[in-house]
């Protein structure tokens, strides 16, 4: 997937996630934005977690 593919993929999701999330989401957004690029390398174990354990973390929101 291309990055512009990927901008506009979740550009599509947030206009779907629940608006009292929106401004969790923009807060993380802001701390990424902010952070040298070392930095957010070390986010890479977070992504990882996204994917791996999607299903766990779906139940957790329940």
């Amino acid at each position: 997937m291309t990055t512009k593919d990927l901008r506009k993929e979740i550009n599509r999701v947030i206009q779907e996630v629940p608006e009292n999330f929106l401004e969790d989401i923009l807060s993380y957004l802001r701390q990424i934005e902010k952070k040298p690029q070392k930095n957010i390398e070390a986010l890479a174990d977070l992504k990882r977690i996204f994917k791996e354990d999607q299903e766990l973390l779906e139940k957790l929101a329940k």
